[in-house]
């Protein structure tokens, strides 16, 4: 896998990509921390708002965006893209409202949309060799899944000497050197849509790549396993610096240590999903997954009615670890459902629908996860549980179909 990133171009890219990840899991750290600072207790349904706010910059704006900006060179694209993230990072550490944060998010966010499938689109170029591609995609989705515990580690580490708010300089300098990186790469020129692209309407090609999950019947139980895992793991990322902070009674850099929890487990997974692969189909790894995604959090609701419980905050920890294997469980092996069920010219466009779908599922569930936490953390989580267990059901009755 390493042995890609002798490509010089592509290891740029790759560096690239490292520093944008870096910097954005700082900034997901430091909005938790300062939501709680301005709204307290309610912190959670602030973060909620912000998650939406992310969901719909992926799910409206990267469409629209990315079709505007379809025929300008990849570099210019991914700097600009960069700038306007590092602008919206410097700006952060002034806020004193919940509105600028709102705003401050979209743009940050909008601009991650235009990044990413921009860094998406570009990779198979500079790698024609199919070997060499997938040993990219691999290793991309490895520093993913390091970025989630390494992010809050950093936060940690950071938290003890300087204040949340100043946490958005490290994002800010992130977005630099990865708009540095892409600048020293090589990037081929003529990567705008394909004559055969053009001769399609913009319509049918903004829908094409939903429409191949609904038609196709392997790929209907990812539609279904995307509910699951946005129910459950929105609950980990909204609630958990309530739980910590208002529960538990613990310290800022306790939440990020929680959400390094969640992070281990899914680096975990990730390290040994390919030898579990090589034995077992998609489906013997993905519905246990799911299964345990839920019935984690049912244990954590049973846990948090007992939150005064000396020995809470470490069951937490575990089964926050535990949502994390689940998590990587479900997500990682639909990389390898698309290829097998769909043709290759439509390849761009389902994994594109995917991407909207995945997100239109956390667009739902980062806001209701927030608005019940009137309910209580214990009933909020059973909520959730509920919501992902009954997707994961249909999950299996559809794939029994296929």
């Amino acid at each position: 896998m390493m042995k890609v990133l002798r490509h010089r171009v592509y290891s740029h890219l790759f560096g690239s990509l490292v520093c944008s990840l870096l910097g954005s899991g700082l900034a997901t750290v430091a909005l938790g921390l300062v939501s709680y600072d301005i709204a307290g207790a309610d912190a959670s349904a602030v973060l909620g708002a912000i998650f939406t706010v992310k969901m719909i910059a992926y799910v409206v704006i990267a469409p629209l965006a990315n079709a505007a900006v379809a025929r300008l060179p990849r570099r210019a694209v991914m700097v600009g893209s960069d700038c306007l993230r590092l602008a919206a990072a410097l700006c952060l550490p002034f806020v004193d409202a919940i509105w600028q944060i709102f705003a401050l998010v979209f743009v940050l966010q909008a601009a991650s949309a235009i990044f990413t499938p921009t860094f998406q689109s570009v990779v198979p170029a500079v790698l024609p060799d199919e070997d060499d591609y997938t040993n990219a995609l691999s290793l991309a989705r490895l520093a993913e899944d390091l970025e989630t515990i390494v992010s809050p580690m950093l936060a940690a580490a950071l938290l003890l000497v300087v204040r949340a708010d100043a946490l958005f300089f490290g994002t800010a300098i992130g977005f630099a050197a990865s708009a540095l990186l892409v600048l020293s790469a090589a990037i081929p020129h003529g990567l705008g849509i394909t004559t055969d692209d053009d001769e399609e309407p913009f319509g049918t090609r903004a829908r094409v790549g939903i429409e191949l999950f609904f038609r196709t019947p392997a790929l209907r139980p990812v539609v279904a396993l995307n509910v699951t895992i946005a129910a459950v793991v929105s609950y980990v990322l909204v609630q958990t610096v309530v739980i910590v902070r208002s529960d538990f009674g613990m310290s800022q850099t306790a939440v990020a240590l929680f959400l390094a929890a969640n992070g281990a487990g899914s680096i975990a997974t990730a390290l040994a999903l390919p030898r579990i692969l090589h034995r077992l189909d998609e489906r013997a790894v993905m519905l246990p997954g799911a299964a345990l995604l839920c019935t984690a959090l049912v244990a954590a609701a049973a846990v948090l009615a007992r939150a005064s419980a000396p020995w809470a905050p470490g069951a937490i920890a575990v089964l926050w670890a535990l949502i994390g294997v689940g998590w990587a469980g479900v997500e990682m092996p639909i990389g390898r459902l698309i290829p097998r069920a769909v043709p290759e010219r439509r390849l761009s466009a389902a994994f594109a629908g995917q991407f909207s779908l995945s997100h239109g599922c956390w667009l739902v569930c980062y806001p209701l996860t927030g608005a019940l936490a009137d309910w209580g953390l214990s009933r909020t989580a059973l909520v959730m549980a509920g919501l992902g267990a009954a997707a994961a059901g249909a999950g299996v009755v559809l794939w029994d179909r296929t």
